[in-house]
């Protein structure tokens, strides 16, 4: 629609454009780096800025907007014209970051239209709604180029709608209508979290593009509650179906999130208001619960299964000690544990501090632990992080002797077909536990151990470990170690065969011992002269007494 309804006054036209605001948003570092420019681009470039000028030095030219809005909203995206809609967005971030400065946006409840420009008010009024429509239309147009196939396209546009944000953040378009109420611009800065959320996209170069913008404190409150209502929204519509992009989207924005450890810390504010003190975005306590409901929220939904590795490598970091109550985790953990495979190794992590700190108490905890035992957990990346929990886990002296004693037998019958880097790590971690649980020594010393393996009585596939009848076996598994090829582990082995000493190993330097280590140790090993007795060559044959060494000498 075009404006008509501005006459000039007594004043004359108003002053010249600011320039944009400054900030973190409106700096130059945060300034995309643009190429050089085309003719054809400059030309176009120039006639936007002369409509931008035009726009700002007199109102009778308001309705020359609209040729600097076109290449925002009235094509479709094309590679030819990135040129003209990169033109276009900064011709528009000059423009009405200089209206929102000027106040020159209608401020309040924004009435439609076609309603606005023909109620009663005053010339001035209409053409700020007017013009405030103009700026909903840039708006639009900024939030759907956020997904034009040029990223140097979404990152202008990102960076053009923080400036607004920041700009709202100063000069609001939101009424205060009581004391102590917030006018930040939650719904501008809900966009931007929407177009940097695309179902069917990976916006992680973007997201990663928008993380300076997090270390705000203001802004970083206010993306939380954004994320949520978008995991609310988005999920809700799917029925629970996994949306692989979209969720690896919003693990992408709130995994790197720096949340403060105390009150204090909370310092940096895109913008303050005067009542900020009252204000539930500068207190610690509405952070954090604003944090523990995004996470629940985003992660009582189901994962794909690359991703609840990521979740749950972050957990006890990143996540855990941020919550106000933890333990609202334990269905998360519980649901992981129950996967399965590297999974559930990871989610022993979580489990051990909701169990160590919080007195969580967790049912068929060491079956659970026991069924993890399998061939993959030598093999496995998490190996470090999964024995150094084990071996915390197996730490109590007031564990029963036969559940300790199902551990090391199981540990034992799974090192026959272990790679030596796992040998070497497992094998003092076996002496460990017998020296914490002497009762167990048994599976050394039984001396009528069985003469054929398959009268072992202990049941490898039997789930609860007290009917495994690991007591009544013996390490037979440990002594058929000792004769390894690789000498180390052999006399690793051999060490059982000794009395162990009260003092536990350090197996904290083996637990991520690699197979690249230990070939490299081999390689640079220096070889020592073995002195050996032998009969010096004689002859062309060697031989005592040949007939050629009579005639014949070797040189």
């Amino acid at each position: 629609m075009r404006f008509s309804g501005w006459r000039p006054g007594p004043g004359g036209a108003p002053r010249a454009p600011a320039p944009p605001a400054g900030g973190a948003a409106a700096g130059s570092s945060s300034s995309p780096a643009l190429a050089r420019p085309s003719a054809g681009s400059m030309a176009r470039a120039a006639a936007l800025a002369s409509c931008l000028e035009a726009v700002l030095g007199s109102r009778r030219n308001a309705n020359r907007v609209f040729e600097i809005l076109e290449p925002l909203l009235g094509r479709e995206e094309q590679e030819e014209e990135e040129e003209d809609v990169l033109c276009a967005a900064r011709t528009c971030s000059r423009l009405f970051g200089a209206l929102l400065e000027r106040r020159e946006l209608f401020v309040g409840r924004l009435p439609a239209e076609e309603a606005a420009l023909a109620d009663n008010c005053s010339a001035e009024e209409k053409y700020k709604m007017w013009m405030r429509h103009r700026y909903n239309d840039c708006v639009r147009g900024l939030a759907g180029l956020m997904a034009h196939g040029a990223f140097q396209v979404k990152e202008l546009s990102l960076c053009t709608l923080m400036k607004f944000v920041e700009l709202e953040a100063r000069y609001p378009l939101i009424k205060v209508e009581w004391k102590g109420s917030l006018t930040f611009p939650r719904e501008l800065l809900k966009v931007v979290v929407d177009g940097l959320l695309p179902l069917n996209e990976d916006a992680s170069l973007l997201i990663s593009r928008f993380q300076e913008y997090m270390e705000y404190d203001d802004i970083r409150y206010f993306v939380i509650k954004a994320v949520t209502e978008s995991i609310g929204q988005v999920m809700q519509k799917t029925k629970e179906r996994p949306l692989p992009f979209y969720q690896q989207n919003v693990f992408s924005l709130i995994s790197p999130i720096n949340m403060p450890n105390k009150e204090c810390d909370m310092v940096k504010f895109m913008v303050k208001q005067d009542n900020w003190e009252e204000l539930k975005v500068s207190k610690l306590q509405a952070h954090k619960q604003a944090f523990e409901k995004m996470w629940l929220s985003f992660l009582k939904h189901k994962l794909p299964t690359g991703l609840y590795k990521k979740v749950l490598v972050i957990l006890h970091d990143c996540i855990l000690p941020y919550m106000n109550e933890p333990t609202l985790m334990i269905d998360f953990l519980t649901v992981a544990y129950g996967i399965g495979g590297a999974i559930s190794l990871l989610a022993l992590n979580g489990l051990f501090i909701l169990i160590h700190q919080h007195n969580l108490e967790y049912p068929d905890f060491y079956k659970k632990l026991y069924s993890l035992l399998d061939p993959s957990i030598y093999h496995v990346k998490y190996r470090a992080r999964f024995f150094h929990l084990l071996d915390l886990f197996l730490s109590s002296s007031h564990l029963p002797a036969y559940l300790v004693a199902a551990f090391i037998k199981r540990l034992s019958r799974l090192a026959l077909t272990a790679p030596p880097e796992a040998l070497l790590m497992v094998l003092p971690f076996i002496c460990n536990l017998f020296r914490r649980h002497p009762a167990c020594n048994v599976l050394v010393h039984r001396p009528n151990g069985p003469e054929d393996m398959s009268e072992d009585p202990y049941i490898m596939e039997e789930e609860e470990p007290s009917k495994s009848r690991a007591l009544e076996s013996c390490l037979w598994e440990i002594q058929s170690l000792q004769n390894h090829y690789h000498p180390d582990v052999a006399k690793a082995a051999a060490v059982l065969n000794q009395s162990l000493s009260e003092i536990e190993d350090d197996i904290s330097g083996l637990l991520e011992l690699s197979a690249y280590e230990l070939f490299d140790k081999e390689v640079k090993k220096k070889a020592i002269d073995v002195p050996l007795e032998f009969e010096q060559v004689r002859g062309l044959f060697g031989k005592k007494n040949d007939i050629f060494a009579e005639h014949f000498t070797l040189d």
